[in-house]
């Protein structure tokens, strides 16, 4: 308490000024002059994951730039290197962060929170942000053949049968070097395995080696033991890695004596234990190749924290448990033999499903953290493909998270949480076709009360009368402002929570929520007006302060996935209008605002809105989104235009995985008001060559539905088999390009002849 008597302002100023330095405390109110006022300047949580962020982007400006000798991860090759497309100048730069190859795919098993991750080359990061293990061959004339070094001859894929598994294939007519990683349990055990396989014309070595690094940067490794008995190396006094074979040759080095790969011509030199106080040792393992023969090592690497037992031993025989397959057993399939199209929706399903063990993280390393705006949109994918169970238990986790006024809370400054989670929490209850629970339904009048009392007061006539606070929101909309995103969500709350208290102990709520509702789209509207006159269109900014600019996109929840304004709407109209001619680049949404890449999961907004709209354009960003995949069936958060990686956010984004479920389905099934659209987002060009394409199930309002499209020479069959609840819904067939046709409510195929509408 005695603090806030400090004079503690004038003393930061003066001791900054007595060292040469500009005034903090004035340079801080200079930078909140750009955001509007708000309670909460910015979330502590986004505060400490970036002063970690750039922590690390420190040490790395301290370390790599010096010791371009050593063998690096893919992106510090990229970026470092003046020859490469993704080299970025540094100059003046204080940190050195990942801005050119922020991709990577994370393995493991539903349930187990902890993601090793693979990145473009195959280097393995088992723990979050921990060191890392790299295989290469060294041949014996000298020559280093490290993957990360290589610009081509390098593939990747994600195997999707079994257990999940990043294969790395390393090749060219001389060499090839493979690895194959993927978690396992044994018993109560959770093992990262990697098999790796060599083969080298040329008598060489494979090397498994220790990194101090991680797609981040570095990652401190301290001191390296090596254990004859079992083949084990301890890092750090902490964890383990247990190789299948004693290694023919074993060296260590520290930072002073430089990368263990620049030690690989003097392998005389066996060393068994090192330490550093610098935090850079580094460790190989040896193992003799014979020319034209194959060499195989596995390394495993324990996950769960030991105890007591530090000197277990290796895994001879890891078979898969079929954890994967029962996961999925009901849930929602897609056959679309187009592309990669259906590879993309398994791997973006296995996505959503590994990454919400219990909380729902919307990444594995950057983003392993929980936010309601990702978890929403997460869950909801879950939820259509019919894993009601599993979406059930990930929202009653949420309850824990909400204050005793009603607040939804994992970023402070963010008012869009309370109107997804009552959205959320009524697209489960329509979906499921249950009631909600006593402790639901409490907790939903207690959000909504909420929203009610954080709204600014109506009195005013500034163009955010009624509207909720400024706030920090969507994070990536911009500095603090009264944004639209947040009162579009929760206007959808606030009808949720009537349509959740309807026929319960609540009824007498409804009429209020509703109400408050229709008020708050009253002041939406009111602000809208002065925007129109202000901006002289009709589209619709992030916030009413703002100019038009690419966090517009954020106010396009009005139409997907809230459905408040229709998608026919003039100001809806001018929205997608302008982010298609001002925001789009290579087909992509391109969002300026921290991003300053093409955002999948934005993109596919859009794509959404245009499917509604009727507009043909939404098919060249889908398009766009599956070509800007990975190879691994993922996208990070941002991707750079010119060389299609990952530039910003966490390498695999899960809301972006999320998307793509989603539009998949609402390209054959979409939920519009009180009736079922089938096929508005069929692309002309799946139903040739004879193809039969399905869904199902998907679950919707009136319950599960499979769908089915194939033609003949004459006719597009449509056909859909519906378990439904109650009454049957109302049936649009919505072909693009084709007459929309509204079917009787009895009838469960159609056929559509093959002429499209002039």
């Amino acid at each position: 308490m005695w603090l806030k008597w400090l004079p503690w302002k004038y003393i930061v100023r003066r001791l900054a000024r007595s060292h040469g330095f500009y005034d903090p405390i004035s340079l801080l109110s200079h930078v909140r002059r750009f955001s509007q006022p708000s309670e909460v300047n910015e979330p502590i949580e986004l505060l400490r994951a970036g002063v970690v962020l750039h922590a690390r982007g420190l040490i790395n400006s301290r370390v790599i730039q010096h010791n371009l000798d050593w063998v690096w991860p893919y992106w510090v090759n990229r970026q470092f290197k003046p020859q490469s497309e993704s080299f970025i100048p540094r100059a003046f730069s204080l940190t050195h962060i990942n801005l050119s190859a922020r991709n990577w795919t994370s393995v493991g098993i539903p349930g187990f929170s902890l993601y090793p991750i693979v990145d473009p080359r195959g280097l393995v990061m088992p723990f979050w942000d921990s060191w890392s293990i790299d295989a290469w061959i060294y041949l014996a004339k000298g020559d280093l053949l490290a993957p990360s070094k290589l610009e081509s001859d390098v593939e990747q894929e994600l195997c999707l049968n079994g257990d999940l598994s990043v294969v790395t294939t390393s090749e060219n007519e001389s060499f090839n070097l493979c690895s194959k990683t993927q978690v396992s349990r044994i018993n109560n055990d959770y093992i990262c395995d990697i098999n790796l396989s060599a083969y080298s014309k040329q008598p060489g070595w494979l090397v498994v080696s220790l990194r101090p690094y991680n797609p981040e940067g570095v990652s401190f490794v301290h001191k390296i033991e090596f254990y004859r008995k079992n083949n084990r190396w301890r890092i750090n006094e902490k964890q383990n890695v247990f190789l299948s074979d004693l290694p023919d040759k074993q060296i260590m080095s520290d930072y002073r004596k430089g990368d263990v790969a620049l030690g690989l011509r003097f392998l005389e030199n066996e060393e068994i234990k090192t330490t550093c106080d610098v935090g850079m040792a580094t460790a190989a393992a040896l193992y003799k190749l014979e020319p034209e023969q194959q060499r195989v090592v596995e390394v495993q690497i324990p996950l769960k924290k030991e105890k007591s037992k530090v000197t277990g031993g290796f895994y001879h025989k890891l078979q898969s448990n079929n954890i994967w397959r029962d996961i999925l057993e009901g849930s929602c399939r897609l056959s679309l033999p187009y592309r990669n199209y259906q590879f993309l929706y398994e791997a973006a399903v296995r996505s959503v499903v590994l990454h919400s063990p219990a909380e729902v993280y919307p990444g594995p390393f950057t983003y392993r953290r929980f936010w309601f705006r990702d978890a929403t949109f997460i869950i909801y994918a879950l939820l259509r493909i019919g894993m009601i169970k599993r979406s059930e238990k990930l929202i009653e986790n949420f309850f824990p998270r909400q204050t005793a006024f009603g607040y939804f809370h994992s970023q402070q400054g963010e008012w869009d949480s309370n109107g997804q989670v009552l959205w959320l929490m009524n697209q489960f209850c329509r979906l499921s076709g249950s009631n909600p629970s006593e402790h639901w339904l409490q907790s939903a009048v207690n959000a909504a009360k909420w929203i009610i009392r954080k709204r600014v007061s109506s009195d005013s006539k500034k163009p955010h009368a009624g509207l909720l606070p400024a706030g920090f929101s969507a994070e990536h909309l911009g500095p603090n402002d009264y944004y639209y995103w947040d009162d579009f969500w929760s206007v959808a709350g606030l009808k949720s929570a009537a349509q959740l208290v309807e026929g319960a102990q609540y009824e007498s709520k409804k009429s209020e929520f509703i109400s408050e509702a229709e008020d708050l789209m009253g002041a939406i509207e009111k602000s809208l007006l002065s925007t129109k006159k202000r901006l002289d269109r009709a589209a619709i900014p992030a916030s009413p302060y703002r100019r038009l600019d690419s966090g517009a996109i954020g106010s396009l929840t009005a139409c997907y996935p809230l459905d408040i304004i229709e998608p026919s709407d003039e100001r809806i109209m001018d929205t997608t209008g302008y982010l298609l001619s001002d925001c789009i680049v290579n087909n992509g949404f391109f969002h300026d605002i921290s991003h300053s890449g093409i955002n999948p999961y934005l993109t596919l907004h859009l794509a959404q809105v245009l499917m509604r709209i009727g507009e043909l354009r939404f098919i060249d960003l889908v398009k766009n989104v599956a070509e800007l995949a990975s190879s691994t069936g993922q996208w990070p958060e941002a991707i750079n235009p010119r060389t299609g990686l990952g530039c910003m956010g966490d390498g695999q984004h899960v809301w972006a995985s999320a998307e793509w479920i989603l539009m998949m389905i609402n390209c054959f099934v979409m939920q519009q008001k009180e009736k079922l659209i089938l096929g508005a987002g069929i692309f002309p060009d799946w139903l040739v060559n004879g193809n039969e394409i399905s869904i199902g199930p998907i679950a919707t309002f009136w319950g599960p539905v499979g769908v089915r499209l194939c033609y003949d020479d004459k006719y597009i069959i449509v056909e859909w088999e519906g378990n439904w609840r109650s009454d049957k819904p109302q049936i649009e067939v919505r072909l693009p390009g084709y007459e929309s046709v509204v079917v009787d409510s009895d009838e469960t195929s159609i056929k559509i002849e093959r002429k499209m509408k002039i």
